[in-house]
């Protein structure tokens, strides 16, 4: 018999395994409790970005600007093409996800964004 400790998906699990013969046949053995997980660190906090209370359209994805289509003042309709966000040789639209006023752009064409970066923010 041996002791192992699996860490699956951040939860750690003491296990045991039975080195067998070949061709035995062993019952089966019910698993241990899961070893106490360690602290994960507190997640960090990012400053808002844009008016306060303002709705914020975000990067879906990683990738560069290529086209900002609306300006501060703007008025939008849901579904219009806010800015083109170019990831991994595809264009991707980025659209309004309801009707408002565009409060700021928060980027340029050629900026370079992350996953989840505010693009603009309207009301």
């Amino acid at each position: 018999m041996k002791n192992y400790r699996v860490t699956v998906n951040g939860v750690a699990y003491d296990v045991v395994v039975e080195e067998i013969a070949e061709g035995a046949v062993s019952a089966p053995v019910a698993a241990s409790a899961p070893a106490a997980p360690k602290a994960a660190p507190a997640p960090k906090k990012l400053a808002p970005s844009g008016n306060a209370g303002a709705n914020a359209v975000k990067a879906p994805m990683p990738g560069n600007i290529l086209k900002v289509n609306v300006k501060p003042g703007d008025s939008v309709k849901k579904g219009a093409v806010l800015c083109i966000l170019e990831a991994m040789k595809m264009e991707n639209e980025i659209m309004a996800p309801a009707d408002g006023v565009v409060a700021t752009v928060e980027v340029t064409p050629g900026t370079t964004v992350a996953s989840d970066a505010v693009l603009v923010t309207f009301n």
